[in-house]
């Protein structure tokens, strides 16, 4: 169990019914109840303190973005421990979160809460692939790509309320090589970005750190041979990036050449990237986050995409590849989608009742 015990729920009924209010100028306006009447009449998920709650595994990574880790970790136990019978599990560099992960499933959590970098995040979820046990993301890293991606807050408070509400998505995931993919996989361009991105750069400079190294990249492109499978497709020719990706905020511009990326469509958006000169890859950068922002496809001339459920891609020469933020190896690569495959807790919309 968490350190320090755990606080219960305040035992005072909750009325069924908000208050009338006595200002005649409020009369007739739609307000929102208080936020526990919500928990309890409304949101069945969350039970009253009267009833058993369900068991929840924290996993936290003590280094992960520029924040202190002491006050994030209380600010966080100060929301979940009154709700959920919650057990505390933190990274060490020897216990990765996946380890933590698949340790607590197999001693029956109902419920995963990951607190960390995309990194921490993604490997949590991960874990919990075909399970159905739903996951809780709370957000402290450098990019918070998982998070927005998925319309996850980012604010530790936001993101704690989130889980505590109760309302879960089922989206995609992916594998690629092998390995659970929840985001995106990248060649060339991309994986150049995250594998000169290091820590020591992204502590300085935060999400700085990942636009710096892309323009660094850009300045010095490498062209190289592709061959592309599919279903219906078997293509080739030369590319600067490749982005397969499952879901993606639109700061990762590289992976919104069919622009915004919908995580739960079981198809994986493919965005190739041929661009060879600064001037142009900087211009086609900034068309496809027009695009994510438009929900619309690139039309730029240097940007071509694809929707398919499975892609198989070979390079020559051999190109690294990173996989949800961190590189994994060389090509070739094989991505293929898991529609449904992972819940995770999401923003639900509350009702808005008109005063008695």
């Amino acid at each position: 169990m968490a350190e320090g015990g755990v606080r219960h729920c305040d035992p005072t009924p909750v009325t069924r019914n908000p208050p009338s209010c006595d200002r005649p100028e409020e009369r007739g306006k739609r307000v929102r109840p208080p936020l526990a009447w919500h928990y309890w009449n409304i949101l069945p998920d969350v039970p009253p303190p009267n009833m058993r709650r369900k068991a929840a595994s924290l996993i936290f990574n003590p280094v992960a973005g520029q924040g202190d880790p002491e006050a994030d970790l209380a600010l966080i136990l100060s929301f979940l421990e009154p709700v959920f019978d919650l057990e505390l599990c933190v990274t060490t560099p020897e216990i990765d979160a996946d380890v933590l992960a698949h340790k607590a499933l197999a001693a029956g959590a109902e419920l995963l809460i990951a607190s960390g970098g995309d990194g921490t995040l993604s490997a949590v979820a991960a874990a919990t692939i075909g399970t159905g046990v739903p996951v809780g993301v709370i957000s402290r890293g450098t990019a918070n790509s998982f998070a927005t991606a998925l319309g996850i807050p980012v604010p530790i408070e936001l993101a704690c309320e989130t889980i505590v509400a109760g309302g879960t998505r089922t989206v995609d995931t992916a594998r690629c090589n092998g390995q659970p993919m929840v985001l995106l996989a990248g060649i060339g361009l991309e994986a150049q970005m995250v594998a000169r991105a290091d820590r020591e750069a992204k502590n300085w400079l935060g999400a700085l750190a990942y636009i710096v190294a892309g323009f660094q990249e850009m300045t010095a492109l490498q062209p190289f041979q592709v061959q592309v499978e599919a279903p219906g497709i078997l293509a080739s020719g030369m590319a600067t990036a490749i982005t397969v990706a499952n879901a993606a905020p639109p700061t990762s511009v590289f992976a919104q050449g069919c622009g915004a990326v919908i995580p739960d469509d079981g198809l994986l958006d493919v965005t190739f990237f041929t661009s060879e000169r600064t001037t142009t890859a900087i211009a086609a950068a900034f068309d496809m986050f027009q695009a994510a922002i438009r929900a619309e496809a690139s039309v730029h001339p240097e940007v071509g995409h694809v929707l398919v459920p499975w892609i198989r891609i070979l390079t020559d020469p051999p190109q690294l590849i990173s996989l949800d933020g961190e590189v994994i190896g060389e090509t070739p690569l094989e991505v293929v989608c898991l529609p449904g495959s992972l819940r995770v807790f999401v923003p639900v919309e509350l009702p808005v009742l008109p005063l008695s």
